[in-house]
């Protein structure tokens, strides 16, 4: 058995596998008997019918299953043992294919491999490229502390409907001449917002209205959609659709959402008992929150600016187009050729960058350890706690929490990209030149539009 190669050029090849029958009889004789002691055959008992009868009536197919074994083993260790850098898979040549099998024949196997080409990319300290601190303004920090504070914040009672106010009361339904409509609609404690109706001659009917006052609008126009309406009244979907009546509403509850105050129970809430003891201390803990916050952003913007650094070196570099179009047909049954053709730049920018990415993790031995996982997950769980509002998760619960993450496919995948793409960031940095530049958080943001 032998393997050939034929470099048709810097990024085209060919293998040539040729096995002999001496490559695969003894195989092929140990297969058909295993085959024979499973197979039944009428008027024989399994594992006793005539061998040349299970030759005759499952022998090509074993054939071609033993010497498929055979090629593919041979193949990628002819790859791996002579470390040929390919792109997808060797795929069978269309212009030599192996017209039959036949017991005893030798056979030749040709097979098309993209190579992978080179990829010079200049890492040196005359790369210049920006990394944004972004600036923590008065403005931007009181913003933060005011979203803390509606976090926290709770309902109220009020005196008079606003238009976020949530008003709870009883709804009943009336008739055309404004009395109520007896075995109509009627539920006793109806809520609604006027905030949420979309209609503002309707909203205003409820606007001003205290406690005990009443007054008469009319849903359908109030609410466009159905789903609402029959929450509201507490009827069908199907019944809502045909609804059409006005309805009263007299109020007897008015709540309205207050911001939490700047006072020692928020910074209890925010960053337990007694860790913030200020509103000064309270500023500063946020402050540095977002400082964590943005030490990761302006990482992640960094890694997109070199990437398009990269590739702006690697805008000449050729590919083995019509292998991988072929290959991305062959592995992707639902592309058509038109979403291939539409899609492959962006794939051979991606795959231009990873493979960029790997050989820098190669050379500078980048390992991503258990740990650096971990601490991964453990940075990403707590960015999810901030942004429902919990800012002291303690310790057990984010262990948890993070155990739980890595047990999901997913969530392990996601944890061990972003430990390696710190690192990978972190080996960049020391490769070329970081100009630092102050950024408001308005003017960060627009990269990201």
């Amino acid at each position: 058995m032998s393997v050939i190669q034929n470099n048709i050029d810097l990024v085209n090849a060919t293998l040539t596998v040729k096995v002999s029958n001496q490559d695969y009889a003894e195989k092929y004789e140990k297969a058909l008997k295993t085959a024979r002691k499973k197979i039944n055959v009428p008027g024989f008992r399994v594992g006793m019918a005539p061998m040349g009868m299970v030759k005759k009536m499952y022998g090509q197919t074993i054939l071609v299953d033993e010497i498929n074994k055979i090629v593919s083993e041979e193949l990628y260790n002819y790859i791996n043992e002579n470390k040929v850098n390919i792109l997808g898979e060797p795929l069978p040549n269309e212009n030599s294919k192996v017209e039959a099998f036949n017991e005893g024949d030798d056979f030749e196997f040709v097979f098309d491999i993209a190579l992978a080409p080179e990829l010079k990319v200049e890492w040196n300290k005359d790369a210049k490229l920006p990394f944004y601190n972004i600036e923590i303004d008065e403005k931007l920090l009181e913003k933060q502390v005011d979203a803390y504070r509606g976090r926290f914040g709770k309902y109220v009672p009020a005196e008079k409907v606003e238009e976020k106010d949530v008003i709870k009361g009883e709804l009943v339904e009336l008739n055309a001449d404004g009395s109520v409509k007896e075995g109509g609609v009627k539920v006793e404690k109806a809520i609604l917002s006027p905030g949420y109706m979309k209609d503002t001659e309707e909203q205003a009917k409820a606007l001003g209205k205290a406690v005990g006052e009443s007054f008469v609008f009319n849903p359908a126009k109030a609410f466009v959609n159905e789903n609402e309406i029959a929450s509201l009244l507490q009827i069908k979907k199907e019944e809502a659709k045909e609804f059409t009546a006005d309805c009263q509403f007299t109020v007897s509850e008015i709540t309205r959402f207050a911001h939490a105050e700047l006072d020692q129970e928020l910074f209890d809430a925010a960053f337990g008992k007694d860790a913030v003891k200020s509103a000064d201390e309270f500023r500063a803990k946020v402050k540095a929150g977002l400082e964590e916050q943005f030490v990761g952003d302006s990482d992640i913007k960094l890694s997109i600016d070199v990437r398009e650094w990269v590739l702006s070196q690697l805008k000449d570099v050729q590919f083995a187009d019509n292998f991988l179009k072929r290959w991305l047909k062959e592995t992707n049954k639902e592309m058509t050729e038109s979403s291939i053709e539409a899609e492959y730049p962006k794939m051979i920018e991606d795959l231009k960058w990873q493979m960029v990415k790997d050989q820098l993790v190669k050379d500078a031995e980048i390992k991503v350890e258990r740990a650096d996982i971990e601490a991964a997950a453990r940075s990403a769980a707590k960015m999810q706690f901030i942004q429902y509002g919990m800012l002291n998760v303690p310790e057990d619960i984010l262990d948890n929490y993070v155990t739980e993450m890595l047990k999901d496919k997913n969530g392990l995948r996601n944890a061990a990209d972003q430990a390696a793409n710190a690192k990978f960031i972190a080996v960049v940095k020391e490769k070329v030149t970081l100009e630092n530049k102050t950024i408001s958080f308005e003017e960060f943001n627009k990269f990201f539009q």
